[in-house]
Parts: structure tokens; sequence; C-alpha cells
């Protein structure tokens, strides 16, 4: 059996208005247009944009094909989590460029202050830095802590 490696993974984001994700993007999270294909007619058929060394892939929807973004369906099943030096300015630019506040910066358990917006296209971005070096023991130790009793099963 032969085995293959995976190289990368690219989140692949499917939106109403492919032309003005790439341009709110780029005013919320500082992302870099890297490539686009464009049919004629001016629907996006492929999209590249670089959110650091990272590269999030989009196209415009395409409903004749079963292609459509979280607008069809009224919400998003994922996110996109990105990692940023400083949350609380990522998150003002954001919010500035059009982005939804879904939840307040918080500082998290597992050592990292995050938050969640909504961008105008219905995806939700999962935005982070971290403010604690912590193990894994710690965080699992933490984690339990906050549960307490009432994540037990019942008998």
């Amino acid at each position: 059996m032969t085995t293959n490696t995976i190289r990368d993974v690219f989140p692949y984001l499917r939106v109403r208005d492919a032309n003005a994700a790439i341009v709110f993007y780029c005013q919320a999270f500082g992302a870099v247009e890297k490539f686009l294909l464009e049919k004629p007619g001016g629907r996006i058929g492929h999209a590249e944009v670089g959110f650091g060394n990272f590269t999030v892939m989009l196209s415009d929807e395409y409903p004749e094909h079963g292609i459509q973004g979280p607008e069809a369906y009224g919400g998003t099943g994922s996110s996109v989590h990105p990692h940023v030096d400083d949350v609380d300015a990522m998150t003002q630019q954001a919010v500035d460029a059009g982005t939804e506040l879904v939840m307040d910066p918080q500082n998290q358990f597992y050592g990292e202050r995050s938050l969640k917006v909504r961008d105008p296209f219905g995806h939700e971005w999962l935005l982070e830095s971290q403010i604690e070096d912590l193990s894994h023991d710690e965080i699992q130790r933490r984690f339990t802590a906050m549960l307490g009793e009432s994540d037990q099963p019942s008998s």
C-alpha cells in the first residue's frame, strides 16, 4: 500500500459576490489577491487570496452546479480560524470593514484571546491571539476544572 502525504489544505469559500468578497477580505483582514479566474460576464470561477503565509480560495456561487455559499442555507457549518498577532486590533479592523461581531473578545482557558465575527457573505471567522504558553496537560486541567460536575454523564 502506498501512502500519500498531504502537502497543503486550503479553505475554499463560496460567496454570492466574489469580487466584493476579495475587496472586503483585503480591507478587513489585510489579505492580498494572488490569483483570479474570471468568466466572461464577470463571475469568478476561482480566486486565491493570501492571508499572511496562507491561501484561502473562493469562487462565486454556481447554483446550477450545486455550488452555493452560506447565505443560501441561512448560516454556515464551519469557521475560518486565523491566529493573529493582535486580536483586538484585527477585530477593530474587521468590524470597521463591515463584519458583524458575533462573540466579544475574551481570554480563554486554553491560553488564547478569541472572538468571532461574521463577514457580509455569511462566513464566520474565529480570530485568536496567544496570551499564554500552556502545556496540553495544563489546558486539560483548566478544561476539566471549568466543566466541573456539569459535564458528567447521567446514570
